[in-house]
């Protein structure tokens, strides 16, 4: 409290600062972009909205500069009843056991949809330093336990052999990712042939790609809102593929959703002696252009294009 010392006007705006959402995001293995503070969600005001970059999903946080109490966790509860899908994140200064396991339970029962985290926040001095904040995650989502509960139910869809070859590959690169430092976090496997990853600012993201020749890792940036992103990176084409050390294919596509900016490879992705390799170009292709275009796509400023006639 002699740090944050009220939790509307100082800790919740601290909390909606880039760098510490980003630190908070990494402690739960999301990247989030702050959207508004006090957002209306029913009855209540969630303290921040935040978009998941990665899939344009939900995250509400809610704030507690106390130890939890059932008020909260009501409002989390109705949250969760007002909104299709989304990821609630609850930060206090203490976790009771029973609100604890209130979070473990609710990640327990309900379907892929919800996601609920419980986080404690400390401070940490050093000396005369500079207050430094840590997150302790203590409730989170247990998806592996979710999804073999749901099989045994019998809740999950069958897959086809092509579905669950697309499982099997995502569950390798997952695993071949986990063993690794870097700061690509392969979401959950699921039967797909993409898998997406954020890059800091929602309208944007970065697309892993097998089809059954060939592995692709895309930038996709939204026509539909943000018609004049494509524009605005593809200026700066030149210095862009010199900062990646590779060329890039641009496809604009004014006609669908998304815009495409792409690297491929020629490979069978069919066969599971293959995946090593692919493996290790898409991880080393994701890092790169996440380095090199996640500051250009958060500078991005429509105004800097003028359409043609």
């Amino acid at each position: 409290r002699s740090y944050w010392k009220r939790e509307d006007t100082h800790f919740t705006p601290w909390m909606a600062e880039e760098e510490n959402i980003g630190l908070l995001g990494d402690t739960i293995g999301l990247e989030l972009e702050v959207q508004e503070q006090e957002a209306n969600v029913g009855p209540f005001r969630a303290d921040i909205l935040c978009r998941n970059t990665a899939d344009n999903t939900l995250v509400l946080i809610e704030n507690q500069l106390e130890r939890t109490d059932h008020t909260h966790l009501g409002q989390l509860l109705t949250y969760a009843a007002g909104l299709d899908a989304v990821t609630l994140v609850w930060v206090v200064e203490r976790f009771t056991e029973e609100h604890r396991a209130a979070l473990d339970w609710l990640n327990r029962i309900t379907d892929d949809g919800f996601h609920f985290f419980g986080l404690e926040v400390e401070l940490w001095r050093i000396g005369e330093s500079v207050a430094a904040p840590k997150f302790n995650l203590v409730a989170k989502p247990n998806e592996w336990a979710k999804t073999v509960r749901e099989a045994a139910q019998g809740h999950a869809k069958a897959l086809t052999a092509g579905q669950q070859s697309q499982v099997g590959y995502w569950t390798s690169f997952a695993s071949f990712v986990s063993g690794r430092d870097t700061n690509i976090r392969p979401p959950k496997p699921y039967p797909s042939n993409w898998m997406g990853y954020g890059v800091g600012r929602t309208g944007a993201q970065l697309i892993a790609v097998v089809n059954r020749a060939e592995a692709c890792v895309h930038l996709e940036t939204e026509n539909r809102d943000h018609p004049a992103w494509f524009h605005l990176l593809h200026q700066d084409r030149a210095e862009i593929e010199s900062d990646l050390g590779f060329p890039l294919s641009w496809d604009e596509k004014p006609g669908n959703k998304w815009s495409n900016i792409r690297v491929r490879m020629e490979v069978d992705t069919r066969d599971p002696d293959q995946w090593p390799k692919i493996h290790a170009w898409m991880l080393e292709k994701l890092e790169t252009m996440r380095r090199v275009f996640k500051v250009r796509v958060k500078g991005l400023d429509e105004s800097q294009w003028t359409p043609p006639d």
